[in-house]
């Protein structure tokens, strides 16, 4: 599980947006809660934001080196269902 966690070189910055109260991000908090501090410790260098709003819809976003940034809606999704999309996005800056 861990290796998932290790971010490419490529990589510069992790966003999540989330509402801190709502039933479509309840996956995304429990998401961070269980792997945020696993992430941060195969990553110290590369800063893992944290964004609560009320009535925010669920998504992640993903800062490249020169500029590039993609995101992932999470709207609904499972804590697994989760781990795997940021998975593919955190590989895919090579």
């Amino acid at each position: 599980m861990s290796g998932k966690y290790v971010f490419t070189k490529g990589l510069k910055e992790l966003r999540f947006l989330f509402c801190q109260t709502s039933e479509h991000s309840a996956g995304t908090r429990s998401f961070l809660q269980r792997a945020y501090p696993t992430m941060k410790k195969h990553n110290p260098n590369i800063p893992i934001l944290m964004r609560e709003a009320t009535g925010t819809v669920p998504k992640v976003y993903a800062r490249y080196a020169f500029g590039k940034e993609t995101s992932e809606p999470l709207n609904g999704l499972s804590d697994s269902q989760i781990e795997d999309r940021l998975t593919k996005l955190v590989k895919e800056s090579s």
